[in-house]
């Protein structure tokens, strides 16, 4: 549960990252329209939301305005 609120933080740098929470589960999305991506994990499963976190900041969805 502790990563949840640093994934948080990352999609709210991003105005292209949509983070919900609902029924026990985070969801974040990235972009828009039927290139839009999705990660989904258990609102309390910090190995997921690490993971979901690095993708957003090193993986495939880093912003690409990254200082």
């Amino acid at each position: 549960m502790k990563q949840l609120g640093n994934l948080a933080l990352v999609c709210a740098k991003r105005p292209e990252v949509l983070l919900q929470i609902y029924e026990g589960r985070a969801c974040v999305y990235v972009g828009e329209g039927p290139e839009r991506a999705m990660f989904s994990a258990a609102w309390d499963n910090d190995e997921e939301l690490c993971r979901m976190i690095h993708e957003l900041n090193f993986g495939r969805y880093r912003s690409s305005q990254a200082a």
